[in-house]
């Protein structure tokens, strides 16, 4: 965003150098054709004017096409490194996004699995001791652990199946946590402004992923009875991004029940600090938690791939 902000300055400077470009050698022909026809004596007034009106205007037409094609080409090579910018934006947005699914899988299922795995060796053992109640007991929270990874497993599509790009990031948070109100029964309320759709697709794209893995978090490890997720411009180009619960809350740094709690915190920061945003976690035991994110908001004539370097109408 920042080397796009940068190319959209250097056009107004180009624009700038352009009509000086045009005008500062027409008037320079000018003055000095004026000045010899006045060095040069005589009552003719009248032609010296039309004569230094006439150089000036053809220095002008002149000056005028040959600057516009040279912009025009300038514009154009412009254009095009602002499209090889994005595509390698939206490349970097797809790898970052197989990394993410690369590490739900090994922290979430490929984990889950594993566990689901050993269960089964240990039912098998406590069949084979005819210790049926224990292995009843067993199979139960394997059913756990299966329903576990159904549901890593949905949220991961859910996620997939979310179009941005049509429905913009306010509409498509909207949904998502209306499904997740939905399906875990935890009260989830959305405060957005104007500010949210202002992103570029990819930035938003970020913002959404980190919603949605804050608010798994939430349904594994929270125990809340209430989440608000918030979207709020500051007013100073920043976009405030806020998953607030009212759950059990944890110790940074430290392990319950053998697990690291929670999950995903490094993906988190991982991609606001792609964005150029700063990452922030509150959390206290027994008073719930806040993440939070504080990421740059692009100027509007950024949002359009092409329009910044279309040509201008003079």
């Amino acid at each position: 965003m920042v080397q796009t902000h940068h190319l959209v300055m250097t056009r107004r400077r180009l624009s700038l150098f352009k009509w000086l470009m045009i005008f500062l050698p027409s008037g320079v022909v000018a003055v000095g054709h004026s000045l010899i026809e006045h060095t040069g004596g005589g009552n003719h007034g009248q032609s010296t004017v039309t004569g230094t009106l006439l150089v000036t205007v053809v220095g002008l037409v002149l000056t005028f096409l040959f600057v516009e094609t040279l912009f025009r080409v300038v514009q154009g090579l412009q254009a095009e490194a602002l499209a090889r910018q994005q595509d390698v934006q939206t490349m970097n947005a797809v790898m970052q996004e197989r990394a993410r699914l690369s590490r739900e899988l090994h922290d979430g299922v490929a984990q889950l699995v594993a566990h689901l795995l050993l269960r089964l060796d240990t039912i098998k053992e406590l069949v084979d001791a005819n210790r049926q109640r224990e292995a009843e007991a067993q199979l139960e929270r394997l059913h756990e652990v299966a329903n576990e990874i159904y549901v890593d497993i949905g949220e991961s599509i859910t996620g997939l199946r979310t179009n941005l790009t049509e429905q913009g990031l306010v509409r498509a948070l909207q949904d998502y946590v209306d499904q997740f109100e939905e399906r875990y029964q935890i009260p989830t309320s959305l405060r957005t402004d104007a500010a949210a759709d202002q992103l570029s697709l990819v930035a938003s794209l970020q913002v959404f992923r980190f919603i949605q893995e804050a608010l798994t978090n939430v349904r594994k490890h929270a125990q809340a009875h209430e989440v608000t997720v918030t979207l709020m411009g500051d007013g100073l180009g920043q976009l405030k991004v806020m998953v607030a619960d009212d759950g059990q809350g944890f110790v940074a740094d430290t392990q319950r029940n053998g697990k690291v709690h929670p999950l995903g915190l490094t993906s988190m920061r991982e991609r606001v600090e792609a964005l150029g945003g700063t990452f922030h976690v509150t959390s206290k035991p027994g008073s719930g938690t806040k993440v939070s994110a504080t990421i740059p908001i692009p100027q509007k004539r950024r949002e359009n791939r092409y329009a910044a370097f279309a040509p201008s109408a003079g």
